[in-house]
């Protein structure tokens, strides 16, 4: 397409102005000693190091030959500007505050750093300082309504000072402000068009300026590109620009090519002027996010919208631009050079210093430079060490308890960044009841799903309402997968799964997995007879579910069998001793329990010295069913739980002495509200005492908590009986008689008043000799 030609007219009177300023000897000069920089002095100078320096973080601003700039946000209204040098990554601070304005620009030899308090929205800066970030030179500043009151900054182009404002004649004019010396003959740019509206230069390569300016009739607008020699000061070619570009995207110049983004309706258009046959390709390239980074590198034109990495989207971004690409300029082949952008700058060699992220590589700052075959290439120059791909930091999610408030049972996860939409499943894995959920992730919904801008979940609570999972929930093994998409399209969807262990207080005497105490109880024949609790609310005790099942034959060769809780298995387990002092365990069955329970498997020997045991409280805190037991000498002995098969308990540790002054000890769960479960003795008296457990297999100061218990053949820390989520006692006198104590949380006064519980019947025929 051919480019717009505009009749160049020269004016007949030169404008010389003195500048009133002295920009100072050597600010736009190398030093005596320095040597002209030779191309490619970012390559060579990001090559110098082994590795990439460390990305200082901010918004990256510009580049120039030996360093770049950024801008960091650092509390409100306050922010700094960082220049940090390519070799070894060592920076310069400055303050700025939320209007200060800033570009690098850079000579043959110099990195020049501009930076006004005006403009930074406007583009108008009238008041400038220029500051040398090669030589050091003292800072200077430029005052450019000394040339007219409406004179602003529009740009610097090697040493030479573009300005733009209201001539004489009233017309708008752009001005080459000569800063070699101490003063500066102001030169006007001619061949622009009579009453163009001159806007500031958009990019520059060598001695050339690539500049955007309108005119107006009285009903259309048209907007052009041109370049500006600045030797001769001269305007070429003018290019039309058939759409404008949104706010904040940015064009290129090389020595063969202009490029820049034409925009409508969010639709980009990529334009490439040939500077040679002046002739323009338009090329389709999608939709923008809001502003769209163009460069050029050699024959190619990169392209690229920035989008925060952690931001996230309402709905899918189908046919944006996110990964940076490169396209030729002479054919439809692309590359893609990165997944996402910050921001793009065009460095003085030629290359892009480019602030973004690579799946695989990460985030940081890349250089964007022609590879061996001529195609452009990323390289990292400085690293955040942050990942671009959504990655799995890991979780806390080993244990639910189920007994615990739902709202307040929180189920969370870890991403190194959560604008993502995450697909959520849960399988109970014995029973293989799900649950599944999708769960939009925002930081702008604090409170639903997002904790903070590393951690999502949920609540049970959620689950319970949306599903008999968690309704009803059974305590065991669940397992967990999600699959996290990116709300940005920015990587590949995460996928990650692992497991979780549910408990509750009833697992030491539920059998069968219904949330409901169950007993075993033997009687003199040897026979083991099976009875599920049920609570009685009018009553407020403990009845029969329904008919007591028989359960096995031949348990009168043990002389002591107890409850221990879930060892790792379906349900709540318990082991019987033989009179060999073998110590066997039986597995809970599960919902599939029946008329008898899985084979015993052997613990191990010798266990006939001691003259109790108990187990099925977590008395450590690691959410594992311990085992206590008293030998003759009357110490006390802690077997921590390993939960898992064959091995169930880890070595016994000691934990306490004088203990053979009690005749029934019981394992209770939790009932005194403190950091692990507890256990109940009866001495010789019939006095009930409390130890509270300290979480660490240790107990406090016994606490007496009743007298009167003598006459109880058995005792039994039955778990939650009534449902409260506090832990339930039951005992059983001769003849079946049976009392249900219900737990009231306070550990001062653990138990309410008994109340009679008909829960093994009223056959006092039936005579039992264990309860457990």
């Amino acid at each position: 397409m051919s480019s717009a030609r505009i009749t160049r007219h020269r004016l007949g009177t030169a404008v010389t102005t003195v500048l009133a300023v002295t920009l100072g000897a050597g600010l736009l000069t190398a030093p005596a000693t320095a040597a002209p920089a030779a191309p490619g002095a970012l390559a060579a100078a990001a090559a110098e190091a082994a590795t990439p320096i460390a990305d200082p973080g901010g918004t990256l601003l510009g580049a120039g030959r030996t360093g770049f700039l950024t801008r960091d946000y650092i509390g409100p209204e306050r922010y700094k500007l960082r220049w940090t040098t390519y070799a070894d990554g060592t920076t310069t601070t400055l303050p700025a505050t939320d209007v200060t304005r800033s570009e690098v620009f850079s000579t043959e030899t110099s990195d020049i750093l501009m930076t006004s308090e005006e403009g930074l929205y406007s583009g108008r800066s009238q008041h400038i300082t220029l500051r040398n970030m090669t030589t050091g030179a003292a800072p200077v500043d430029v005052d450019f309504t000394k040339l007219g009151a409406d004179y602003g900054f529009a740009g610097l182009v090697g040493s030479t000072l573009l300005a733009t404002g209201t001539g004489t004649d009233g017309a708008g004019e752009l001005l080459l402000l000569d800063a070699t010396g101490d003063t500066r003959s102001a030169r006007k740019v001619t061949g622009l068009p009579e009453g163009a509206i001159i806007h500031s230069v958009e990019a520059s390569d060598g001695g050339t300026a690539l500049l955007g300016y309108a005119t107006r009739s009285d009903t259309v607008i048209d907007r052009y590109r041109t370049t500006v020699d600045v030797a001769t000061a001269e305007a070429g070619p003018a290019f039309a620009v058939l759409e404008g570009n949104s706010t904040g995207s940015t064009s290129a110049l090389s020595p063969q090519y202009a490029a820049w983004p034409e925009t409508y309706d969010r639709a980009v258009t990529l334009a490439i002027a040939d500077r040679t046959t002046e002739t323009v390709r338009r090329v389709a390239v999608g939709k923008e996010f809001g502003k769209t980074h163009v460069g050029l590198v050699g024959t190619w034109v990169t392209y690229g919208t920035p989008v925060a990495l952690d931001q996230g989207l309402d709905s899918p971004p189908v046919g944006m631009i996110q990964a940076l690409t490169a396209r030729s300029a002479t054919s439809d082949e692309t590359v893609k050079l990165l997944d996402h952008i910050n921001t793009a700058v065009p460095a003085p060699d030629g290359t892009l210093l480019v602030s973004g992220g690579l799946v695989g590589k990460g985030e940081g700052l890349y250089r964007i430079a022609p590879g061996e075959d001529g195609r452009p290439a990323a390289e990292l120059v400085a690293s955040s060490g942050q990942p671009t791909e959504l990655t799995y930091l890991g979780t806390d999610l080993h244990t639910v308890d189920l007994d615990a408030e739902p709202a307040e049972t929180h189920l969370k996860w870890r991403m190194s960044r959560i604008n993502a939409d995450v697909h959520l499943k849960l399988t109970h894995r014995r029973s293989g009841e799900t649950f599944s959920t999708t769960m939009r992730i925002s930081s702008k919904t604090p409170g639903t799903y997002f904790y903070d801008d590393q951690t999502f979940g949920l609540t049970w609570a959620e689950i319970a309402e949306k599903s008999n999972l968690g309704k009803n929930a059974s305590y065991g093994t669940y397992d967990w997968s999600f699959r996290a998409v990116p709300q940005n399209g920015i990587g590949p969807d995460l996928k990650v799964s692992g497991e979780f262990h549910a408990r509750h207080t009833g697992d030491a005497h539920d059998l069968d997995d219904d949330r409901a105490p169950d007993l075993l109880a033997r009687d003199a024949e040897g026979v083991l007879w099976w009875t599920d609790t049920a609570y009685d609310a009018a009553g407020k005790t403990l009845t029969a579910a329904g008919e007591r099942k028989r359960a096995g034959y031949s348990w009168h060769v043990y002389d002591r069998i107890e409850s221990v809780g879930n060892l790792g298995g379906v349900a709540g387990d318990f082991v019987a001793r033989d009179r060999s002092g073998v110590l066997w365990r039986y597995d809970g069955a599960g919902p599939s329990f029946n008329v008898a329970f899985p084979p015993r498997t052997r613990i191990g020997g010798g266990w006939n010295t001691y003259t109790e045991l108990t187990g099925g409280s977590d008395l450590n805190g690691d959410g594992k069913p311990d085992l206590v037991a008293v030998d003759k000498a009357g110490d006390l002995y802690l077997y921590p739980s390993s939960a898992t098969r064959p091995t169930l308990y880890n070595p016994r540790k000691k934990t306490g002495h004088g203990w053979g002054i009690y005749n029934q000890i019981t394992a209770t769960g939790n009932i005194g509200g403190g950091p692990a479960g507890d256990l109940v003795a009866r001495d010789t008296a019939g006095k009930l005492w409390l130890y509270l457990g300290k979480g660490d297999g240790t107990f406090a100061a016994r606490t007496p908590i009743g007298a009167g218990w003598g006459p109880y053949t058995d005792i039994v820390g039955i778990g939650d009986g009534n449902k409260d989520g506090k832990p339930d006692l039951y005992a059983r006198g001769a003849g079946n008689t049976s009392y249900f104590y219900a737990g009231t949380g306070d550990w001062k006064y653990p138990f309410a008043a008994r109340t009679a519980s008909p829960v093994l019947g009223d056959d006092e025929s039936t005579a039992y000799n264990q309860v457990f």
